[in-house]
């Protein structure tokens, strides 16, 4: 059985090598849909033999599924480009592609491990947070959402051991800004299925009790003060959410 990894990227120099040299040893194609990069991204995913195609951007699910329809290969490892492949994940995947015996499944999970301002982030749902990443070509696409976008397929899973490390956010400036653009493109959702209300449920205490909650009854604080920042930061962004979502439900009428 053979794999392509499929990768989206926007200026990622940053990150692409990291994701690219974690897959060389199991990749028998890799395939970049860039969007216009300026950096060195092209270039360096170029370097790793890959298949670069830049087209205009259309989102992340369709993005993401552009990339999987020019994928040639029998299987299918979609990868953003901020995360790599854990040795363990990539010997795990190996065994069960190249066994004699093809896999019984069309898709398979793996753990993905969170890491904030250089950090593992452990509870409160960060992990193993498993997201289902390896598919038979044509088995599963990305929903169409505008953003916390997933692999979506029926029947059953198998799951594949090792972890897929997500380098989140390295600076809590990088995390304030990521939340920004997401709550934007969360409220346009929300708008798009019904006109917000001002409401302090939703902007004070939804994120307020969510925080509560994360950090003490699921075990946040054991994180450290990384744990306190990103759950902090999660609660500000549910809450800028709903006040986007009201701001833009008043433009409308």
């Amino acid at each position: 059985m053979t794999l392509s990894v499929c990768i989206i990227t926007l200026n990622e120099e940053a990150n692409i090598a990291r994701t690219l040299q974690s897959v060389k040893e199991i990749a028998d194609e890799i395939v970049v849909v860039d969007s216009g990069s300026t950096d060195a991204t092209v270039s360096l995913a170029q370097s790793f033999g890959a298949k670069v195609f830049v087209e205009p951007w259309k989102g992340f699910a369709r993005q993401k599924n552009s990339a999987l329809e020019k994928a040639t290969c029998d299987w299918i490892l979609s990868l953003d480009a901020d995360e790599e492949v854990s040795p363990e994940l990539a010997a795990s995947i190996k065994t069960l592609l190249k066994s004699s015996q093809p896999p019984q499944l069309a898709g398979y999970t793996m753990n993905r491990r969170n890491m904030y301002f250089g950090k593992w982030i452990k509870r409160s749902g960060y992990y193993p947070d498993p997201k289902l990443r390896l598919i038979r070509r044509g088995a599963a696409t990305f929903e169409l959402r505008d953003v916390h976008e997933d692999m979506k397929m029926q029947g059953p899973l198998g799951h594949v051991s090792g972890d897929m490390i997500h380098h989140a956010y390295p600076t809590l400036e990088s995390f304030i800004e990521h939340a920004n653009r997401y709550s934007s493109l969360g409220a346009d959702m929300v708008v798009r299925e019904r006109k917000v209300g001002f409401s302090v449920v939703n902007i004070v205490l939804r994120p307020m009790i969510r925080f509560i909650w994360a950090y003490f009854f699921r075990g946040g604080f054991l994180d450290g003060r990384e744990g306190l920042l990103v759950l902090m930061n999660h609660a500000a962004y549910v809450s800028w959410k709903y006040a986007k979502a009201w701001e833009r439900s008043r433009k409308i009428g």
